[in-house]
């Protein structure tokens, strides 16, 4: 299957779209996704967003963001949002998509990054370690923590 990777920079005109559909696998509102899309478009921040198009379907996404609602603001930034479509996992979608935001990253001086989940292995395979634990926002459970050097 051929996919299509980008930025939101690459593709602007899919940031309305984008956000809906971070905002329809999350339930964070809209509005903050479109916050956080427009401040990268604007060069505000380098903060990117990266998605995988099957023809002009969203089929995977996710972005970096200053914190990812949890309480360690010291360890910054942070992937969020990181979802695919359930009918196109286990094709290796994520993992493109966690290695593009790692490169676009470190090719900014951006480095390291982090990201919570309750995920155990996954992103292990992608070159994520586990650095400690977090307290997400509003939530009784610790989670785990991991960093990309």
């Amino acid at each position: 299957m051929q996919y299509t990777y980008i930025t939101l920079r690459e593709r602007p005109g899919l940031k309305d779209k984008a956000a809906e559909w971070f905002h329809s696998k999350w339930g964070v509102p809209t509005a903050a996704y479109l916050e956080c899309m427009e401040d990268y478009l604007s060069g505000a921040t380098e903060y990117g967003w990266y998605l995988c198009l099957d023809g002009e379907k969203i089929v995977g996404g996710m972005g970096v963001i200053e914190n990812d609602f949890h309480n360690r603001k010291d360890l910054s930034p942070n992937v969020c949002a990181v979802y695919t479509e359930e009918e196109y996992r286990k094709q290796g979608i994520a993992g493109v998509l966690l290695n593009m935001a790692v490169e676009d990253m470190r090719s900014k001086g951006i480095t390291p990054i982090y990201l919570v989940t309750d995920h155990t292995g996954f992103y292990e395979r992608y070159g994520w370690e586990f650095l400690c634990m977090a307290q997400g926002d509003g939530e009784e459970e610790m989670t785990r923590l991991l960093i990309h050097r």
